[in-house]
């Protein structure tokens, strides 16, 4: 699923390629039963304005102007922004396709279910109502350090806990506790402050190196788990070798060495 370096990549995107220029008609593609789309009067909201800026907070990408409206989209586990030009076809799986003045046009390709695109009118009247947490790069460590210093969950599972911090989700949580020498189920209030805080330390490192890479992985460091995230793979740190486990009923990779 597209956590916070991936979703600013695609905000990055959206930025270069589709702002100002006048929205002249937005259609939805085939089979969104399974999918949340705006209806028609929240479409009609969009057309004839401009999105002039772009915002992320944790997943969740935000494209309007200052006025609004605003539209908002979360990419789900498959989702993908398009950027394109007519009279190119729009992408397979394209469930929503905004149409520019000219020839550019902007595809919601979604291939898997749990992505959706939203109108709204602001997005801090949205992120408040989603109850979402402080984003991943912008919350502070004393922040960090108060809200998961009493939590009795397992790290993983606190890390990808939207409520208290928007944007890590289950890839970037293993990279995190990988560099850190954490074992994702250890538990976090029992980890202390200096681990904990040298979690936040590692999490905003990460962070901000995928980012600067907009989301390539190839062009991150060998010795990360990700360029080898896959069971019984050698670690790169250690002698050891990579497990995987569900913890929190989301799985897991692991060093069986190095992570304590």
């Amino acid at each position: 699923m597209p956590e916070l370096p991936e979703n600013e990549a695609q905000r990055l995107e959206l930025e270069r390629e589709c702002l100002n220029r006048t929205i002249e008609a937005i259609e939805l593609g085939d089979d969104t039963s399974y999918i949340e789309l705006p209806g028609d009067n929240e479409r009609a909201r969009l057309i004839g304005h401009q999105f002039t800026e772009t915002r992320r907070h944790g997943k969740n990408i935000f494209a309007g102007s200052k006025t609004g409206p605003w539209m908002t989209v979360h990419l789900g586990m498959t989702g993908r922004l398009v950027p394109f030009d007519a009279p190119e076809d729009p992408p397979d799986h394209t469930k929503l396709l905004i149409r520019f003045e000219g020839d550019r046009r902007l595809a919601f390709r979604c291939p898997r279910k749990l992505g959706h695109v939203r109108v709204i009118d602001s997005p801090e009247d949205y992120i408040a109502q989603e109850e979402l947490g402080t984003d991943a790069l912008s919350i502070k460590k004393d922040e960090f350090l108060e809200v998961f210093g009493s939590t009795r969950s397992a790290i993983k599972s606190a890390l990808m806990k939207q409520q208290k911090m928007a944007g890590v989700g289950n890839l970037w949580s293993d990279e995190t506790l990988f560099q850190a020498g954490i074992h994702p189920e250890a538990r976090t209030d029992e980890l202390g402050e200096e681990k904990l805080a040298n979690i936040f330390t590692i999490m905003r490192s990460v962070l901000q190196a995928v980012v600067k890479v907009e989301a390539h992985y190839k062009h991150l460091d060998e010795n990360w788990l990700i360029r080898h995230r896959s069971e019984d793979a050698d670690c790169r740190r250690c002698e050891g070798t990579i497990r995987k486990k569900k913890v929190g009923g989301r799985t897991a990779y692991f060093c069986e060495k190095h992570q304590k």
